[in-house]
Formats: structure tokens, sequence, C-alpha cells
């Protein structure tokens, strides 16, 4: 042909060859990820037949991160950040620490030098945001605290992966035993230089983007072009990414991350991600089948147990250092297995550890090609480990008196100030969750002096609402220690929002048994939860969509009323 077609070429046969194996997939009750991976092994090197172009493919992945977590940042405001800062950032580092230590040890075992030891354990301690986020999407947990916290987990592992990028070049000599000698001065400007870059580009966009992008956005939607509107999403998401990369040595990742939450400020911001939607889910199709084509099967066969060893550490390994530190920052079960299950695979991150450590020397080609393996083995596993979780945490709530007791253990936001008075107590209402809805609850009641505790997840929202002058206690209030400590059992309202609809059966449950007297009102956003927990019969269910529709018409038949009357007269 006159023209080069390498890139229609690699996009038609991987999204056509996803597409096929996706179904056969869902077909066999499997996660569609899987069949992703395996159409991009059958397009890889390491298989016979066509060879899609793996540099385009992985530049085409790349976009699809871009889009991904700019979209995050859509959903994701800067204090939804900052009230999760106490147990993602320290949790996050020592997870790193913890589970580099891990891989490390295990290199220098088989014969590896340090240097490969250290590039080779922090590539399975990072996560990937492509996975990380299509599975709390698909769970409905994005916007929950447990989502919130997994989320701020893995910008704090971006923001390490940033400074390794940085500080791995001038390391690498003293690790490969080369000749040239680094100075603890030249590392110490560097991280410090690096340290700048980010500084800078964090206080660019929080300062001047969080003006002029929500400003530009909403000279563009005035044209009225429903075109130029989504051109200008895109281009702010992919613009800021790239410029970020190239002016400030950030990941890719965090500058787009960045660039959706001060697009956030903006009142279009919800249109902005419903119009960025459909090329984020194709992009990142594209990403999963890049990973497989990467994969190299024979290594399964040359290195079976050291497979099985890379894929323990990743789904195991750091997954229990990572539930042991939620739990040692007393957040609920629940949390800890969310937090942890979400983090039990890697991805992109990795793999560009793994790719600057190969061309600097320090990790051998097989430590490549595991970390690789453990790439593709752990993304194919990472659904059913989530819908694992569940019956682990019943397991353990149901035989562990230890378990119970972790969540719990002398934690002083656990339970009520004994100096509340006894008449604040009774009669009360009972709010699980403050978040939007929760917080707006709360007011109203405050304004007519009515009492209320407050039961939420989140330990910094409830040291909060403490200093301001509001009981309230923290934990999982599916577990019936929680509330009870709000008194459930003198209680007259329980008010649940926020909370899926196994969680809010277990309250029900719970309220019952202590006391059946009490109403219980619960907010959702899934129809099907609705409807099941009211054919439970667990109190009184308010589906969020149609809620509005019955304000905005209630408001709509006033006005017309109101407008019959004046015609009347």
């Amino acid at each position: 042909m006159p023209h080069s077609t390498i890139l229609i070429a690699t996009i038609a046969v991987s999204l056509g060859l996803a597409l096929i194996f996706g179904l056969i997939a869902q077909r066999l009750k499997l996660p569609v990820l899987v069949g992703y991976l395996i159409a991009g092994m059958i397009i890889g090197p390491f298989t016979p037949g066509f060879v899609a172009d793996i540099e385009l493919s992985n530049q085409l992945a790349e976009i699809g991160v871009i889009l991904l977590m700019f979209g995050v940042g859509l959903h994701f405001s800067l204090n939804d950040l900052l009230a999760v800062r106490r147990i993602a950032l320290p949790g996050a580092i020592a997870q790193i620490v913890v589970a580099t230590a891990m891989g490390t040890a295990v290199a220098v075992t088989w014969g590896w030098s340090i240097g490969a030891g250290i590039v080779f354990g922090l590539a399975l301690s990072v996560a990937s945001t492509v996975v990380l986020l299509r599975a709390l999407e698909q769970r409905g947990l994005l916007k929950s605290i447990n989502g919130r916290i997994a989320v701020g987990w893995l910008i704090v592992e971006d923001l390490v992966v940033v400074l390794v990028l940085v500080l791995l070049p001038p390391f690498s000599a003293g690790f490969a035993g080369g000749t040239e000698e680094v100075s603890s001065m030249q590392l110490l400007i560097s991280l410090v230089i690096t340290l700048a870059k980010v500084s800078v580009f964090i206080a660019f966009m929080l300062i001047v983007g969080k003006r002029l992008f929500p400003w530009l956005l909403w000279h563009v939607a005035s044209a009225k072009s429903k075109e130029l509107f989504t051109l200008c999403v895109i281009a702010v998401a992919v613009g800021i990414a790239y410029g970020a990369a190239v002016l400030f040595d950030v990941s890719f990742a965090l500058g787009a991350f960045f660039s959706g939450m001060v697009m956030r400020e903006s009142s279009l911001s919800h249109r902005a991600a419903q119009e960025s939607l459909p090329l984020r889910d194709a992009f990142s199709v594209l990403f999963f089948v890049s990973v497989g084509m990467l994969f190299d099967p024979n290594i399964l066969i040359e290195e079976p147990l050291h497979v099985l060893i890379v894929v323990a550490i990743i789904i195991f390994g750091k997954s229990l250092v990572a539930f042991i530190l939620v739990l040692t920052f007393r957040y609920p079960l629940n949390t800890a297995l969310t937090v942890s299950v979400s983090l039990s695979q890697i991805g992109e991150l990795s793999f560009i550890l793994a790719s600057l450590g190969l061309s600097l020397g320090l990790l051998p080609l097989e430590g490549y090609s595991l970390v690789l393996a453990g790439a593709f083995i752990s993304i194919t596993l990472n659904p059913l480990v989530f819908r694992s979780s569940e019956p682990i945490q019943n397991w353990i709530r149901a035989r562990s008196r230890l378990a119970r007791k972790l969540e719990r253990s002398i934690d002083p936001l656990a339970e009520l100030p004994t100096a509340v008075a006894s008449d604040y107590v009774t009669n009360h209402v009972v709010i699980v969750g403050y978040g939007s809805v929760g917080k707006r609850i709360g007011e109203i009641l405050a304004q007519k002096d009515i009492h209320f505790v407050v039961a939420d997840h989140n330990r910094e929202v409830v040291e909060q609402l403490r200093k301001q002058g509001i009981h309230a206690v923290a934990g999982d209030a599916s577990d019936p220690a929680v509330l009870i400590q709000a008194h459930i059992s003198r209680a007259s309202i329980l008010i649940v929002t926020a909370c899926d609809a196994l969680r809010i059966r277990q309250m029900a449950e719970t309220t019952q048994i202590l006391n059946p007297q009490v109403e219980v009102l619960a907010s959702t956003y899934d129809v099907e939860d609705a409807v099941r927990l009211q054919r439970e019969n667990a109190g009184t269910v308010f589906l969020a969509d149609q809620e509005l529709a019955n304000n905005i018409s209630q408001r709509v038949l006033q006005k017309l009323e109101s407008q019959d009357e004046d015609h009347k007269n």
C-alpha cells in the first residue's frame, strides 16, 4: 500500500479480538479482562501469527490511563484526598517498603544483585491504576470511603514512583557495581529538584489551573457545540498530562488526575465525565490488550516456581501488609479488606519501573519477564479476589474474636464519651454515613434541635465532628458493636446513607433485634438494591434519582397551581 497502516491495523485487530474473547470469557462466567489479556497474548510477539506493534499499543494504552485518571480527578476533590491523607500517606509508603523488602529478599536468594532485588521489589509493590479503578467502579465503591482510601493510596504510590524514576539512574552506578561514584550531595540535589518540580506542578494546578480550566470549559460550552466541548475535555486531559510529563517530570497518570481534579471546580464537570466515558472505556481495553502482548507464556514453563512466588507476593504478601496497616489505623474490617484486595495486582507503574531497571542494567531479563507474568496473572485473578472478599469477611467475623477486637481495640473514637448525657441518647436519631446526604440531614436536625449520633467509616470525619461538638462513633455500622455504641437500643430513627444493600440489610437486622420500634430509613442509588431491600422489609428505602424527580415534579405542580390561582383571581 502507498502509506503505512500500522496504527489502524493495531487498533482494529486489538479491539476486534478483545471483543471476541471478551464475549467468550463472559459466556464462560469469567471476568472480561481475561478475554482482553488473551487477545493481547495472541497478537503478541511470543505467539505465532499476526504481531501487533507493541510500541504503538503501549502508547494507546497510556492514553487510556490518562483518560481514566482524568475521570477519577473529576469525581475526586482535594478535600477527599486530604480526608484520607492520614491513612493513605503512611499506609502506602509502609506497604511499598515492606513489599519491596519481600521482593528484594526473594531476588537475593535467586542469586540476583541487591540493585536488581530493589527494582524487582518496587515493581511488585505498586498497583495498577486501570485495574483498581475498574474494579471500584464496577462495584459502586469509587465514591465510598473505602474507594477514596484506595484511590488516595494509589496516588501516593504514583508519587513514590515519580521519585524512584528520577533517583534510580544516579543510584544505578553504585548498585550495578560500576566505577562511577555518586556523591550524597548529587543524590540530595536530584531529590530536591524532583520534589521542587512536583510541588511547582501541584501549585500551578491548584492556583492557576483551578481558575483557568473551569473557565475554559464554560467558555467552550457557551459555543453550544457538543463536538467542541468533547474536544476541549480530551485536549485538556491529554494536553496537561503530556505537559506535566515533559515540563515537570510527573507521570502521565498523575498529571491527568490533577487536571481532572481542578476541572471538577466547574459546574460542567459531570458533563465532562460523561463525554469522556466512551473513549475512556475503549482505551482502557487497549491497556489490557497491551499487557497481554508483553506476556511471554514460556516463563510459566521455564520458571514455574519463581512465577508462583511472584504471584504470592503480589496477591497475598503485599495485600496482607495493607490489610494489617489499615487495621492498625483502626479502620473497620470491611475497609481493610477492600483496600487490600484493591492492591492485590500490578500493572503500568510496574512495567515502567521494570523497563527502566532493565535499560540501566540492574534488572535481568528474567526479572522483567517475571514482573510481566505477575501482572498478567494478578490482573486476571483480581476480579475473583474481589469477589471473595465478602465471604472472607463473613468467615473472619464469625470465627475470629481477635479480628473483631482488632477493629475496635482500645479505640477512643469507637465509643461515645462517657460525658454524653443519658437524655441526649434517648429517642434520638442515628445517622450512618456523614457524606453529602448525611451532612445535610444532620444540619437540618441540628437546626430543629433534634438530638442525633453519627456513625461513620472515616475516622477523620468522626474526629472533625467531635471537634464541632457533634456526637459520633467511628466504625462499620454493619457491625452490631458500632450501632450499640450509637445507642440504637434507645433511638427512635435509624438513617442509613451511601451503603450497599448487604450492609443496609445487616444494619436493619441488628436494629430489629436490639430495638424493634426503630424506624429504618435508607437511601440508595441502585434500583435493584432498592427493590431487594423493600422486598426484604429492611425499612423505608429512598431511591436517589426517584426522590430528585419527585421533588422537582412537586415544585412544578406547586408553581402551576399558584399560577392557576393567580389567573382565577
